[in-house]
């Protein structure tokens, strides 16, 4: 059984910034404070944090729209990962939704969210900017 996590973020960064925090291993090294594996071609496969999170990803407009297979732990199967981004004014917002993932790992996710993944992303921009 799975459940769906959807969530929105008002960063206040352009929209070409944040992709980048996204995509670049380099960022992603910086706001997650581990090493990365990551790309912006389809089907690349890649990993976060050492590796605890790998995945591939299936769709990629860039600037505007980034889907990704996401795998945790011991998953039986991958979650599907969608980023939304558009542009407000100097700032971008961010749909996110996560759907496929074990729904008692639901909780966890959704906190690893706001705190460690977007919320890290929206930290490192706005303190940059």
């Amino acid at each position: 059984m799975s459940n769906i996590i959807t969530k929105k973020y008002l960063i206040a960064a352009p929209i070409e910034q944040v992709w980048q925090a996204l995509v670049d291993p380099t960022q992603i090294k910086e706001w997650s404070e581990a090493s990365a594996k990551m790309g912006e071609e389809v089907a690349f496969e890649f990993e976060l944090w050492d590796g605890d999170v790998t995945g591939v990803n299936t769709v990629i407009d860039k600037p505007s729209r980034l889907v990704q297979e996401w795998r945790g732990g011991d998953w039986p199967k991958p979650s599907v990962v969608t980023f939304e981004l558009k542009s407000i004014d100097d700032h971008t917002e961010v749909d996110l939704t996560q759907t496929g993932h074990p729904a008692a790992e639901t909780k966890d996710l959704t906190e690893g969210w706001d705190v460690y993944y977007m919320g890290a992303i929206k930290k490192y921009l706005e303190d940059k900017n």
